[in-house]
């Protein structure tokens, strides 16, 4: 069957599967794993012959030379248009940030060489992350997260939904543990500040299967959009050997 048609920044095709490449930003957290920026832009090329859609090539933030890295990626990976299909479709390049405005600036001035460019930016959902990690309560991370999506929108002067060049992600870290109505909650406010794919990461390793998709379904159900007029995103971690199934329990 031929591939469909998709145009990065429309979502006009609600069966097409997007394929986000996280090898070059949490695969690098692998032991023995770093790359050089050299080898980032080495794979990243690689990544864009196989036909990835979005290329996650780092954390732009966590260090000079990460910056620089995540730049050369979207300056040389993210212009290339060879075997890609649409031929003249280049994969999109993003860059992770916390919900602050200095790691979303760092960000967006690392991936905005790219044509087509997001900024990637989470905050934890969980409560046991509020409570332990980050000491905030839900009201505030309500208001962070909208605060924070709708400063990464403010980067661009083109208003969400007409830009094809550049969006946003946001990631509600430790979804699997996170209270379903809260999430509801936290992905409509995001929305509405102009995140246009919705990551629900596993982040633990802690759910199952049947529990992973039960929450996308759950969430498509519930938030205004009905699940149209985003994408909804995987992010897996292998703790108990899970990542695979629940990565394909959530797609379908």
């Amino acid at each position: 069957k031929p591939r469909p048609k998709y145009i990065p920044g429309r979502i006009d095709d609600p069966d097409y599967v997007r394929i986000f490449d996280t090898t070059l930003r949490d695969g690098e957290q692998s032991p023995g794993a770093t790359m050089t920026g050299e080898e980032k832009v080495s794979i990243a090329k690689s990544l864009s012959r196989l036909g990835v859609d979005v290329c996650e090539a780092g954390f732009p933030i966590a260090s000079n030379g990460d910056f620089e890295a995540v730049k050369a990626v979207a300056e040389t990976a993210g212009h290339l248009t060879e075997g890609r299909d649409p031929a003249s479709k280049t994969m999109r390049i993003a860059g992770l940030s916390r919900a602050n405005e200095k790691d979303i600036a760092r960000c967006y001035d690392a991936v905005r060489h790219a044509p087509l460019h997001r900024v990637h930016t989470f905050i934890a959902s969980s409560e046991i992350h509020l409570k332990h990690k980050l000491n905030i309560t839900r009201a505030q991370c309500l208001e962070t997260a909208a605060a924070m999506v709708a400063f990464a929108r403010g980067l661009s002067s083109t208003p969400a939904g007409l830009d094809e060049a550049y969006d946003i992600e946001f990631s509600a870290e430790d979804s699997g543990r996170s209270d379903p109505d809260f999430l509801v909650e936290l992905c409509t406010a995001v929305i509405e500040a102009g995140a246009t794919t919705i990551n629900l990461p596993d982040t633990v390793g802690y759910t199952l299967p049947q529990e992973y998709s039960n929450l996308f379904a759950y969430l498509i159900e519930k938030t205004p959009t009905g699940g149209k007029d985003v994408v909804w995103s995987t992010h897996c971690h292998n703790d108990l050997g899970l990542a695979t199934a629940n990565s394909l329990a959530a797609v379908q």
